[in-house]
């Protein structure tokens, strides 16, 4: 049974800058796994799409699988991902039932996330703000961080979290 640290969160919420600091503190090693290493890597462009929103389904639900199949071959794993398509969950939920999972929400006030998305400079303008108001309706999360503190103090909440965990997952009963 794999270890998950899954986090999910707006878009420019802190995921990713959590993720490396977790990857980091923690005693084990974990695999950092998201679409944007994909992206940034040049594997995937999402641009190279005549209709990207065809295509959409076919690029997560492999990236679904590949995670389970990370996960499946004995890794622990730290997910970054934004559930923001229905159906999405309760797949990785299927996906993913073998393994222990912490759901971590990553929970990052609009005025950071606007300022953040604009720093950035490679999300589509407006995209935090959209999922600020959609992201994180209807779930529970084992462990709620604010995106706008300190990643070190996040990290250490969070491995924290993990080795005291003794109830299944919200990942699993909210999906």
């Amino acid at each position: 049974m794999a270890r998950i640290l899954f986090l999910h969160g707006a878009s420019s919420s802190g995921k990713s800058t959590l993720a490396r600091v977790l990857r980091d503190a923690a005693p084990m090693p974990f695999l950092h796994l998201s679409i944007d290493h994909l992206r940034d890597s040049g594997a995937w462009n999402p641009s190279a799409y005549s209709d990207w929103r065809s295509a959409r389904p076919q690029f997560f639900s492999g990236f679904h699988r590949a995670l389970a199949g990370f996960a499946d071959a004995g890794n622990d794993l730290i997910i970054e991902h934004i559930l923001d398509t229905p159906g999405w969950h309760a797949e990785l939920a299927s996906l993913l039932r073998a393994h222990r999972i912490l759901f971590i929400g990553v929970q990052t006030p609009l005025e950071t996330l606007c300022a953040r998305e604009e720093a950035r400079g490679d999300r589509p303008k407006g995209s935090a703000a959209s999922d600020f108001e959609r992201v994180h309706k209807g779930l529970s999360y084992d462990l709620v961080l604010d995106g706008a503190a300190d990643p070190a103090t996040n990290a250490e909440h969070a491995l924290r979290a993990l080795l005291q965990q003794q109830a299944p997952s919200q990942f699993f009963t909210t999906a």
